[in-house]
């Protein structure tokens, strides 16, 4: 578990209720530990998290931090990294910058459009709905409740922080750089970025499903990605809608997920030749538009710039 909202709770961990009595929490992490134990033929990577799990909610003291919003075993606060203020737009100042750079005057990249801005509108629909239409909802990022909603809800705020984070790291790399958030793709939905550099011109998704994800027969499947879900085909289609719209051709096409979520910095998906998308961890995201893994050649910016910004359409 990391500190995303889209991770599984610690009692979603242990396979019991968030209103399990301490005798039934002490049985499920025996029996998650047992099935999950190396030693006995278990999955390492699963009882490492029965193991965090049971550090959060294992004593009375913790599970009582943890369910008032803190992150239990760690002693800090909502205010911390899983907390609600962490998960809150920061609609006063640039929050898309580190506070390091909002105190230096380097010239960061251009950046057009709201990046998270409809994830997190769909986001605050699909509480309010769960909530109820009627009752009020005094902070939807309230870390209890959103700990106590369905995974799916969860994991749209998931991707907003996402999408927001990639922005943050796209803005660090210079004027040289152009960014377009939330692209319309017609049928398709929204392509989240569109990241142009001195290598080429970048289709961007990023997402969190909140658990550890890997590349089959050419596309990204998971435990925790919903029925049907193909994210490697539904980036494909939305960056054709937003090229067919503007006319301007991508280089290629990312799919940016948490360093937890696969154990490669890059990995290509389809011939080395031609991939049809990369998958990228987030820490390795600024090399990868730097031009570390593009193509040979580079292109126009500032023709590609001008048209995309006579022809985006923004969602």
């Amino acid at each position: 578990m990391t500190d995303s909202p889209a991770d599984a709770t610690p009692y979603e961990v242990l396979g019991v209720p968030a209103t399990a009595d301490d005798d039934e929490l002490r049985r499920a992490y025996r029996r998650a530990a047992r099935e999950s134990h190396p030693d006995l033929g278990g999955d390492a990577r699963r009882f490492r998290l029965v193991q965090i799990a049971w550090e959060r909610v294992g004593t009375p003291a913790a599970r009582r931090a943890y369910d008032a919003g803190s992150r239990g075993s760690s002693g800090q606060g909502a205010s911390g990294p899983s907390g609600g203020s962490a998960w809150r737009p920061d609609s006063g100042r640039d929050a898309y910058a580190p506070p390091a750079a909002r105190r230096d005057a380097r010239p960061r990249a251009r950046s057009h459009g709201h990046p998270g801005g409809r994830s997190r509108e769909v986001f605050l629909q699909a509480e309010r709905e769960w909530v109820g239409l009627g009752d009020p909802i005094d902070d939807p990022y309230d870390p209890t409740l959103i700990r106590s909603a369905p995974r799916h809800i969860r994991r749209l705020l998931a991707e907003a922080l996402a999408e927001e984070a990639t922005a943050s790291i796209v803005s660090e790399m210079g004027i040289g750089v152009t960014v377009w958030h939330d692209l319309d793709a017609g049928a398709e939905g929204k392509l989240d970025h569109a990241v142009l550099t001195p290598s080429g011109l970048w289709a961007v998704e990023s997402i969190d499903w909140g658990a550890a994800v890997r590349v089959e027969h050419g596309e990204i499947v998971g435990e925790t990605l919903a029925p049907g879900e193909r994210p490697v085909k539904e980036l494909v289609r939305a960056a054709r809608a937003v090229q067919k719209q503007t006319r301007v051709r991508f280089t290629g096409r990312l799919l940016v997920v948490p360093d937890s979520a696969v154990d490669e910095d890059v990995q290509l998906i389809g011939s080395p030749r031609k991939p049809t998308a990369l998958v990228v961890r987030r820490s390795a995201l600024g090399q990868v538009l730097g031009g570390v893994w593009s193509p040979e050649g580079s292109v126009d910016v500032f023709e590609v710039r001008d048209r995309l910004q006579q022809t985006v359409r923004f969602v």
